[in-house]
């Protein structure tokens, strides 16, 4: 099993073949998510650059101001209008019981997840992630706008002339610092908090549901890509939380590596998850999944290769898509 501390942390940055992170602190833990935070947490971070971020106003009080990773933004009064714009950002006011007055949608999909949809009646779309519609924002008359540097830095001055923005560095991972600074800009600090304890304690009991230490690869079909996803990733957090490892090409810390279908023997492990970025037929899943080198895995001869929720175990980026892969991981692999 893994030794790497969840607390490693990193920036993550694109490379050629990499997507690469730097900056990493290790405190030695040697089972999951086993450090403790302090002020009542149950649950670690993972990224200190991130966890610098948010507020130091007392819990509720406005007007605060929210450092994030494009500096400082006042925020009067609590806010009631919020716009979001990416799928972490909605997880995140949903887990927190707000519903968005606006939201983009996810450049692959129609619409918005449906893991969320029953609770998305009649919120509008502002755009898509990679595409937002300033007109659309405007008109919605928000009081916060919520989203990343990484999706939308050019953007940020017209943005944050409509409404106060805040922005996180980069979505996904880390997806708890990401939902902490979603709620120090909401005044939601406290909810929270009992929010993450509560997937914390999830995550062990998940952990205690499994028998032995099987290893988790996780590969994900994109158009022109394969990728393996490494720990500075959504569901890499979440497998180290839940304290399951992983195969050694796929056990650092970057998002992922990618592979090609001639290189798909990488992706083997004790248990593979798979899914599809969009319709799998804009991708090479069905090629690999039905070839030759696929079916030669460990994994796919003992009927362990199974195939996920893309938008769960992938695009959710927050807390109530997280615990929906802990309860597909414990339906999947416990005794």
């Amino acid at each position: 099993m893994s030794t790497r501390s969840p607390l490693k942390a990193g920036l993550v940055a694109l490379a050629t073949v990499f997507l690469a992170a730097c900056g990493t602190t290790d405190t030695g833990s040697s089972s999951g998510n086993t450090d403790v935070a302090t002020g009542g947490r149950l649950f670690a971070t993972a990224d200190e650059e991130t966890a610098k971020l948010g507020s130091d106003a007392e819990q509720g009080a406005f007007p605060r101001t929210v450092t994030h990773a494009l500096g400082e933004t006042v925020i009067e009064k609590k806010p009631e209008r919020v716009v979001v714009l990416d799928g972490g950002e909605l997880d995140d006011v949903l887990s927190l019981g707000i519903t968005p007055v606006g939201l983009a949608s996810p450049e692959s999909a129609a619409g918005q997840p449906s893991y969320l949809a029953d609770k998305l009646a009649g919120v509008p779309d502002v755009g898509t992630t990679n595409n937002l519609n300033i007109e659309a924002i405007t008109a919605l008359q928000p009081d916060l706008i919520l989203g990343s540097k990484l999706r939308a830095d050019k953007l940020y001055p017209q943005l944050s002339s409509i409404a106060p923005t805040v922005f996180s560095i980069r979505p996904g991972f880390p997806w708890k610092e990401n939902f902490l600074l979603a709620a120090d800009a909401l005044g939601e600090e406290a909810q929270a908090e009992e929010v993450l304890n509560a997937y914390q304690t999830r995550a062990g009991e998940v952990r205690d549901a499994i028998t032995g230490e099987p290893t988790i690869s996780l590969v994900r079909f994109m158009s022109g890509k394969i990728r393996l996803y490494g720990n500075l990733s959504f569901i890499g957090v979440i497998l180290e939380d839940v304290g399951l490892p992983r195969p050694q090409v796929q056990d650092v810390d970057e998002l992922a590596v990618e592979v090609s279908q001639e290189t798909i023997s990488q992706a083997d492990g004790d248990r593979i998850f798979y899914s599809s970025y969009g319709a799998p037929e804009t991708t090479d899943e069905s090629a690999v999944v039905g070839g030759p080198l696929w079916n030669q895995l460990q994994a796919v001869k003992d009927g362990h290769a199974v195939h996920v929720s893309d938008e769960t175990w992938f695009l959710a980026l927050g807390p109530t898509g997280a615990m929906l892969v802990l309860d597909d991981l414990e339906k999947m692999l416990a005794a």
